[in-house]
């Protein structure tokens, strides 16, 4: 067996020796000054860098190349995404799980009461969420073919896509469930679903055996199902990996040529990467797993994977606490959820729904509502985005890739930015937010290179303060 991103087989283009020979080059690489500074030199360049380069950069711990790393990776962000954080809630549809994994606060053997949201009960999770100021969700559900199959899951989706408020509605649904066939994946796609996404959780193979009992214990099912809804059309998918299942050097490289794989077979890299790490939850203990990464490791994989995958959106949850997610969201963090509940009707818990017990599937460290997590970003010099444009204007797959690349992404995504948190000031701001986001708004407009898309975005934002909604380039 050998080495083969172009391959179809989760075990050639994830392969065990390629990564292990890659880690055991990088340590001598990383003690090189001139090898090292050639790195990044390549990743300034805005083109990525390979999985064998970024896994010198995870080996190197001088603190001054290490501050040049960092540095590095906030202005490769800022050059393709400009000051933008795109914002995001999960929702959590359902706890039933056939599955018994071991990090998981759903695990089948963990005694709890399980339950999914009828209908009613979901329109009532979308009030509280739009009320909240939320455009995009990501659908989150065990794996239970009985108790949530996918047609459920579909009629969640369009339940969603058909409520309407005051202030407007969802628009822009991810869907994040397990691994399943190609016309499973079709069907999503003609859904409407935004963002496929599955986290491969560890790619060690021992360790993805023995962390995992029931259906997603099959390796090359899991690790091959983003092939799968790529085939099936669905444009975008997001990888992910459970930081603190194994090495986080390996897992970051493993990633990396995932990453590497769906470019070299299917001609579009991932759309987005998550990097959670373990947090402790039902029937789960944080310190029973040895492969914890600590606060300036972790810091280290946010910056390393910025500098490989430029074009690549960026994951932090809450499962980062508030001031320590300020340090890593400046490493080329790019999107965020605010206001996250991570259990079974977790938004509107009221005695009617019965939900007072709900279970979270891991414990939040960041519980600050929306506008105070857009506040905190607006203080740091951030623009809070709510723009679902790209996925509305066919902006997806190989389209988006082309202007992400070419950093010409930001033409749109900085006025988009602009307008939705407008929308967000004008629909549930307060005079603080609202004092906060005329300033940020006023500044960043100025920066609009274009004449004529700075007089355009200057007008929509005048209509939007008007009254109208959903102005987009």
């Amino acid at each position: 067996m050998s080495y083969d991103p172009r391959s179809s087989d989760p075990n050639d283009f994830i392969d065990h020796g390629e990564i292990e020979s890659t880690l055991e080059g990088a340590v001598l690489q990383a003690r090189d000054p001139k090898a090292v500074r050639a790195i990044l030199d390549r990743a300034a360049t805005f083109g990525g860098l390979t999985h064998r380069e970024a896994a010198v950069l995870l080996n190197v711990e001088d603190p001054a190349i290490l501050g040049e790393v960092f540095t590095l990776a906030r202005h490769i962000k800022e050059h393709i995404y400009g000051r933008r954080i795109v914002m995001f809630a999960p929702l959590y549809l359902s706890d039933f799980c056939v599955n018994q994994c071991s990090y998981c606060g759903y695990n089948h053997d963990n005694p709890m009461p399980r339950r999914r949201l009828g209908q009613a009960e979901l329109a009532e999770e979308i009030r509280v969420l739009e009320g909240l100021g939320h455009k995009r969700l990501a659908l989150e559900v065990g794996e239970d073919p009985v108790n949530c199959p996918l047609d459920y899951v579909l009629e969640c989706i369009a339940t969603i896509y058909s409520l309407k408020f005051k202030n407007g509605a969802i628009r822009r649904v991810n869907v994040n469930i397990a691994a399943t066939t190609e016309d499973d994946y079709r069907r999503l796609k003609d859904a409407g679903i935004g963002t496929y996404i599955l986290f491969q959780e560890t790619y060690h193979k021992p360790t993805y055996l023995a962390v995992h009992k029931g259906p997603k214990r099959n390796y090359e099912w899991h690790t091959g199902a983003h092939d799968r809804a790529m085939r099936a059309g669905i444009d975008d998918v997001g990888l992910g990996v459970l930081y603190g299942l194994f090495d986080w050097k390996y897992e970051t490289v493993g990633m990396l040529m995932h990453a590497e794989h769906l470019e070299a077979a299917l001609g579009v890299g991932p759309h987005t990467l998550s990097v959670p790490r373990i947090r402790a939850a039902s029937g789960v203990s944080a310190c029973d797993f040895p492969h914890l990464v600590s606060d300036e490791d972790f810091k280290k994989v946010v910056a390393v994977l910025r500098l490989a995958t430029p074009y690549a959106g960026m994951i932090l949850s809450t499962r980062e606490p508030m001031g320590y997610r300020e340090e890593v969201i400046a490493l080329g963090i790019s999107q965020v959820s605010a206001g996250s509940c991570t259990g079974v009707g977790g938004y509107a818990q009221t005695p009617k729904l019965g939900f007072e017990d709900a279970v979270p599937q891991f414990e939040p460290a960041d519980h600050r509502s929306p506008t105070e997590v857009l506040k905190d970003l607006l203080r740091d010099g951030y623009v809070p985005s709510y723009c679902t444009a790209c996925y509305r204007e066919g902006r997806t797959g190989d389209r988006f890739m082309k202007l992400a690349k070419t950093g010409q992404i930001a033409n749109v995504c900085q006025p988009n930015a602009l307008l939705t948190l407008m929308e967000y000031i004008e629909d549930y701001g307060d005079p603080e937010l609202r004092e906060l986001g005329e300033h940020r708004i006023k500044e960043e407009l100025a920066t609009i290179p274009n004449p004529k898309a700075r007089e355009a975005a200057s007008n929509y934002l005048e209509r939007i303060r008007a009254g109208e909604r959903d102005l987009r380039f």
